[in-house]
């Protein structure tokens, strides 16, 4: 409940702080040099309790019936009557969470928003990512999950909010979400048809996690600024860097169609402890943080694409990927001649569009042997690895067991 407080009293208390505000906003030349910071961050406490105060008291309306008894034809537009200063964006949002916060579950979330800890705007994306996530918690995991967006929510602001996501699906989804979800994302992947500005070709490119950092580990090298020269530094900006290197790449890749590729695919590194490799839980990390589900990091570590740091139950480095994984070049051209393309059943892929994949896997023991690998398109690898296809190897070729 909020404090009963004597109109005459509270009338003026605000119009005290309202003058020395506008005092302040009118001649800040007048505010000792000492004074200026002190000041600034008054009016910052006074701002985050003027919005908690706003939002008990619709919270509180909204409670006793004021809104519904009143003339007003939804709650937003009595927040308007009442607080003109908002606009109806601001009024729409603060309704919601008042409301949202008025259920059980959601209580401490709606205590901090009152206590100042948390803005408005952070709890409303707060409860939009707890709103799609809650589907794929476990039971016990819920309370936790929401406790942790109320403490990233007071510290920390709406992009580090949504990046909760994947960890928290990783961390705390039910079994195989993580999987689901990142299968879900790929399905995105996305380039637009170019449109013109005025000569220049400007495209939209959507990619899933495991996309986006195959894309970044190989547009790192080639994106860094050229080294200093009798010219000068290299002036071309970000932007112009990256666009640059990802032409760089279709070119090689272009040129090395007919044949092994003459530069290695980007190198990417992931971390992932032992344990959860081998029993497809949790999740690998890369060297930009984003997170793949386990079996997307079993399928990559079936090429030469993937560095794997796999660590133990104490965190130290058990072992650094090495070639003895990989498939060599003369392994895949052999492989290339045995199988005539990809070995999934109905497939007509050409040998030079697929991978090598190890039939039982390297981190539970397969050998990188011609007795041991078979060769998979893209789609058909993928699908390999959510669905933990088996094969059997022999002198016939490879039989797929699905």
């Amino acid at each position: 409940m909020v404090t009963d407080i004597q109109r005459s009293e509270w009338g003026g208390v605000v119009a005290a702080a309202t003058a020395e505000l506008r005092g302040v906003a009118g001649r800040p030349a007048a505010v000792h040099t000492r004074h200026v910071g002190p000041r600034l961050a008054e009016i910052g406490a006074l701002m985050v309790a003027a919005a908690a105060a706003r939002f008990a008291l619709v919270e509180e309306a909204i409670s006793r019936g004021v809104v519904s008894e009143s003339d007003s034809a939804s709650a937003v537009d009595w927040v308007l009557e009442n607080c003109p200063q908002a606009s109806r964006g601001e009024a729409a949002q603060l309704v919601r969470v008042v409301q949202a916060c008025q259920a059980p579950k959601m209580g401490i979330l709606g205590d901090a928003v009152a206590q100042g800890r948390v803005s408005v705007g952070n709890a409303a994306v707060a409860l939009a990512e707890f709103g799609r996530l809650e589907p794929r918690l476990t039971d016990e995991a819920r309370e936790t999950v929401l406790q942790g967006f109320v403490d990233i929510a007071a510290d920390c602001g709406p992009r580090e909010i949504r990046e909760l996501r994947s960890r928290i699906i990783a961390t705390y989804g039910g079994q195989g979400e993580f999987q689901i979800r990142e299968d879900r994302l790929k399905r995105q992947t996305a380039l637009s048809q170019p449109v013109d500005d005025d000569g220049v070709k400007e495209y939209r490119l959507r990619l899933d996690p495991e996309a986006s950092a195959v894309l970044e580990a190989a547009l790192g090298p080639l994106a860094a600024p050229r080294p200093s020269t009798e010219g000068g530094p290299d002036l071309r900006g970000s932007d112009q860097r990256r666009g640059e290197a990802l032409i760089e790449i279709v070119r090689r890749g272009v040129a090395a169609a007919e044949g092994v590729p003459v530069t290695d695919k980007a190198t990417l590194f992931v971390t992932m402890d032992f344990d959860g490799l081998r029993d497809r839980t949790g999740s690998g990390s890369t060297l930009t943080g984003d997170l793949l589900a386990p079996e997307t990091v079993r399928r990559l570590a079936c090429d030469a694409s993937l560095i794997p740091m796999v660590l133990g139950t104490t965190g130290e480095i058990l072992d650094v990927g090495r070639t003895l994984r990989l498939c060599p070049p003369k392994m895949l051209k052999a492989l290339w001649i045995r199988d005539g393309g990809c070995t999934f059943p109905g497939c007509s892929r050409p040998s030079t569009w697929c991978d090598a994949h190890h039939v039982v896997h390297w981190a539970n023991g397969g050998a990188t042997d011609l007795s041991n690998m078979a060769l998979l398109c893209a789609r058909h690898h993928t699908k390999v690895h959510q669905r933990d296809f088996r094969a059997t190897v022999d002198a016939a070729g490879v039989t797929w067991h699905v």
